[in-house]
C-alpha cells in the first residue's frame, strides 16, 4: 500500500512539475514575442528570436538576451527626438558676425569683439536689426537713413 501511495505522490509531483515547465516554456515564448516586437520591426529577427526560445527553452532565452537589440523602438524614438531638439537649439543660437561667438538676442554689442549687433529705436527704445529702415513695433523711420532709402 505504501508503494502505491509513494508512486501516486511521485506521479502527482511529476505532473505538477511538467505542467509548471510547460507553463514556464509557453510564458517565455510569449514574453519573447512581446519583447522582440518592442525592439525591432525586422520580421526575420522576430521569427528567429521566437524560434530560438521555443526550441532551446532556457538556453535559448539566454542566447536571446545576449543577441537582442539593447533598446526598444520607443527608446530609439525618444533618443532621436532629443538629438533633433539638441541640433535645433544649436542651430538657433545667435552668433556674432565678427568673432562667431554665441551672443544673446537682446545684446546691442558683442562683448568679445565689440561688433555692433543691433540698434535701438529712438521712439520706442526696442532693439532693431541693423538692416531695418523702419521700426516694426512703432512704425518710426530710423534716424540717419538717407532720403532715398526712406522712400523705398
Amino acid at each position: 500500500m505504501e508503494i502505491n501511495t509513494f508512486r501516486n505522490v511521485i506521479l502527482i509531483l511529476t505532473a505538477w512539475g511538467g505542467a509548471f515547465l510547460a507553463a514556464l516554456w509557453l510564458s517565455l515564448v510569449i514574453w519573447t514575442y512581446r519583447d522582440i516586437r518592442q525592439r525591432t520591426r525586422d520580421r526575420l529577427a522576430r521569427i528567429l528570436a521566437i524560434l530560438v526560445v521555443t526550441v532551446l527553452f532556457l538556453p535559448g532565452l539566454v542566447i536571446y538576451w545576449i543577441l537582442r537589440p539593447p533598446r526598444t523602438l520607443e527608446d530609439e524614438y525618444q533618443q532621436t527626438l532629443e538629438e533633433e531638439a539638441l541640433l535645433q537649439s544649436i542651430e538657433e543660437a545667435v552668433l556674432c558676425p565678427g568673432c562667431g561667438r554665441k551672443v544673446e538676442a537682446d545684446w546691442m554689442v558683442c562683448p568679445s569683439c565689440h561688433t555692433k549687433l543691433r540698434k535701438q529705436c529712438h521712439q520706442c527704445q526696442r532693439l532693431l536689426e541693423l538692416s531695418w529702415n523702419i521700426c516694426p513695433y512703432c512704425a518710426t523711420p530710423v534716424i540717419g537713413m538717407r532720403k532715398e532709402e526712406k522712400d523705398l
